[in-house]
């Protein structure tokens, strides 16, 4: 009597443990990506996010390389929005203040380049100890664009991260 009383208790669990889980469509953990995937060419290395490097010595000069497979039928338009923050917080925002850049960063092909040095970004972001200009380390901020395509439909990146070298 008590062998099948725990038969049929090991059975019972297993079936509940078995369809009692599904799979999230949507969430954080999700791996949803855009129709159209936006890459960064140049980025050295990923960390979990792409990351480029500047060089300290070098003048501190920023550039990043966004593209679009050519394969997509679609073109960048514009970088319509550039933020510069921890969080995707501003770049979703419908505001139209606190942007990086104070207007559209025109395009017309699969790649588009952002431009910027250490220079622009610390005259925005003063140094600070939560925003340190240390070699080998990553600026405090990360940069997120909102890219427009020829289509009117727009995508946000994920963040790019940028590594100081000496």
């Amino acid at each position: 009597m008590n062998f099948s009383i725990k038969k049929i208790s090991m059975a019972l669990f297993a079936a509940a443990a078995l369809t009692g889980c599904t799979k999230q469509k949507i969430g954080p953990l999700s791996d949803i990506r855009p129709a159209v995937p936006v890459t960064v060419q140049n980025a050295m290395d990923y960390r979990p996010e792409p990351t480029v490097a500047t060089s300290k010595s070098g003048g501190g000069n920023i550039q990043i390389i966004l593209a679009i497979p050519s394969e997509s039928g679609r073109t960048i338009k514009e970088i319509t929005k550039v933020a510069a923050s921890t969080t995707y917080t501003q770049i979703e925002s419908t505001g139209t203040t606190g942007f990086y850049t104070s207007g559209p960063i025109a395009a017309n092909g699969t790649t588009v380049t952002f431009t910027t040095s250490a220079t622009e970004y610390f005259s925005k972001y003063p140094l600070s100890p939560t925003n340190p200009y240390n070699s080998n380390a990553e600026l405090a901020r990360r940069f997120y664009f909102l890219l427009t395509l020829d289509d009117g439909s727009t995508i946000i990146t994920t963040p790019v991260r940028v590594l100081v070298l000496d």
